[in-house]
């Protein structure tokens, strides 16, 4: 007997780790834009404004799989779309963090 799997869990952690590349890569370009910004990322003085870029992008992660694990748990979702906009989102995460691009949203 076959049986079908449902692809909600796997779905969620896809679909979350793109969301936390892309809000990793808004928070870096934005600090870049944003002086006082940047200056509030600034949790560990020898890390610098990394520090906070990268633990925001972190717990949007976790939140977001947390989120979307107990939401599609069990379920069966449209995977192939949740794919794409993970590729997409995984695409504005690293473009941000470049700085070619994050100096030109920047202004400089």
């Amino acid at each position: 007997m076959s049986e079908k799997i449902q692809d909600g869990s796997a779905a969620a952690a896809i679909l979350a780790a793109g969301i936390g590349l892309a809000v990793t890569g808004i928070v870096s370009a934005m600090a870049e834009a944003i002086a006082s910004f940047s200056a509030v990322l600034v949790w560990s003085k020898p890390v610098g404004a990394l520090s906070g870029k990268t633990i925001i992008g972190i717990a949007a992660w976790l939140v977001s799989w947390l989120v979307l694990g107990l939401i599609w748990r069990g379920r069966d979702v449209k995977f192939r779309l949740v794919l794409v906009v993970s590729a997409v989102l995984l695409a504005v995460g690293v473009l941000l963090t470049f700085p070619p691009v994050f100096e030109l949203i920047a202004g400089g």
